[in-house]
């Protein structure tokens, strides 16, 4: 490869546009290839299109000139698939993160067109992983190619196979491998902007834990007749503890839970409502802006119930019942203190002396970006000019328990977040789509990126 630094100085932005725009059939060509592919890593689903998935990866990131591409034995997960091309003498390194596993479709009735057909509709591809988050593969593979050997700076790129199914197993192998995944800065392309065309990062991320908690107050069920009003229902008393967990307002009421200060972009409530397809009338829940309950503060959501149906219903008093409760945490927060919270208010509110049983599941720790480092403005520098336009800091709601993997394991990296995801995509819904315009701009950036990160 050669050093490169004199062509990076002749890539201005009008030439990466140019490349780019030129790549763009080949572009859409390979997404539309990884979208074919049902890589649902979810157990339960067969594992040989993931296996799949990870090949065509592969291919691609070769055929996009990165050396030494190889597939990475993850012990419990799939395949991870990593190239890379080592930097010029006292040139930084930037390493590229996505992942390639997808969410299930779902009911695919509720699909235009089938999940994994993929469907150019109005300037947007439509496929499950159209967006979430194999247009980030291509995005890194893209933005290579753009810049060929005129790429100034070392790149390494790791794309996972088990971000949707949430294994866990890739943070390990991360804790294991620091030494392999040094770098200046990280990218993970798995996010997007606020709205089209508003170039956006994310700077902060919510945590999340779970727990489960089962009441239980008789041995067998009996007749509510007989026993109503005197032998204490299991389900009842369950409502009843759940509804402490939140204030008149919505607000979560459960002490040891925190938010932190968010000073970044707003949420407006019209968009809001239109994308989260609240109901017409119906009210939004707790205090703040929605910028500020989004993705500053905790959430707590009952994410399941066990109890007995309504169709089929008897008149009977119930002696079990399950809840699952999923916790959002602040971002900067402590998840596994969140989980002794849960604990702690559940067993406070316990009535009559039911008896209570409570489950964990894995807890990931928020996370709030450092901002000030060269990393951050060569980002915002070269993604204003991709979009034209001012860059806005935006959180996100959910978790992306790798970024914390990547700050432990490579703790002088800058780590950044975005990508060509933005509200209209839909990711994890039916009719899942991403804009090609979008993307193209989202691969000029990250090209620009590559190139002002050069000494």
């Amino acid at each position: 490869m050669s050093d490169g630094r004199d062509g990076a100085r002749a890539l201005d932005a009008a030439t990466v546009r140019e490349r780019v725009r030129a790549l763009m059939p080949g572009v859409q060509a390979d997404l539309e290839r990884l979208v074919k592919i049902p890589s649902i890593a979810f157990e339960g689903f067969p594992r040989e299109p993931v296996d799949e998935a990870a090949r065509t990866v592969a291919a691609m990131l070769t055929a996009c000139g990165l050396q030494n591409v190889r597939l990475l034995d993850i012990p419990d997960g799939p395949h991870a698939v990593f190239g890379e091309r080592p930097a010029p003498p006292g040139q930084p390194t930037v390493l590229l993160y996505s992942h390639y596993d997808v969410q299930p479709p779902g009911d695919e009735s509720l699909w235009k067109t089938p999940p994994f057909q993929p469907d150019l509709r109005d300037g947007r591809l439509y496929g499950r992983g159209a967006a979430d988050d194999k247009a980030g593969d291509v995005m890194h593979a893209y933005a290579l190619k753009a810049l060929g050997d005129d790429c100034p700076v070392g790149v390494k790129v790791l794309i996972e196979g088990e971000e949707e199914a949430g294994m866990g197993s890739l943070e390990h192998w991360v804790a294991a491998h620091g030494d392999m995944l040094q770098a200046d800065l990280i990218v993970m392309g798995d996010v997007g902007n606020a709205k089209i065309g508003q170039p956006t990062l994310t700077i902060s991320l919510r945590g999340m834990t779970a727990v489960a908690v089962e009441i239980e107050t008789l041995g067998a069920a009996v007749h509510s007749g007989m026993f109503g009003g005197v032998a204490p229902d299991a389900l009842t008393t369950l409502i009843r503890m759940l509804d402490t967990m939140w204030d008149d307002r919505g607000n979560v009421a459960v002490e040891g839970l925190r938010a932190v200060d968010w000073d970044g972009a707003d949420y407006p409530e019209a968009a809001f409502r239109a994308d989260a397809g609240v109901l017409d009338g119906v009210d939004l829940v707790g205090d703040g802006t929605i910028g500020e309950r989004l993705w500053a503060k905790p959430a707590i959501t009952v994410i399941g119930l066990d109890a007995p149906a309504v169709d089929g219903a008897t008149n009977a008093v119930v002696p079990k019942a399950r809840a699952k409760i999923s916790a959002r945490v602040a971002p900067g927060e402590d998840a596994a203190a969140v989980q002794k919270a849960l604990h702690r208010h559940l067993q406070s509110v316990l009535p009559w002396h039911a008896k209570m049983t409570i489950t964990d599941d894995a807890a990931g720790d928020g996370y709030l970006a450092e901002t000030g480092g060269p990393g951050y403005a060569v980002v915002e520098k070269a993604l204003a000019e991709a979009f034209g336009d001012k860059i806005v800091h935006m959180g996100q709601g959910g978790s992306i328990p790798l970024v914390m993997a990547f700050r432990d394991a490579v703790p002088r990296a800058e780590i950044v977040l975005y990508g060509p995801e933005e509200p209209i995509c839909r990711i994890h819904s039916p009719n899942e789509s991403v804009s090609l315009e979008e993307l193209e701009k989202c691969i000029v950036g990250e090209a620009l990126v590559l190139v002002g990160m050069a000494r």
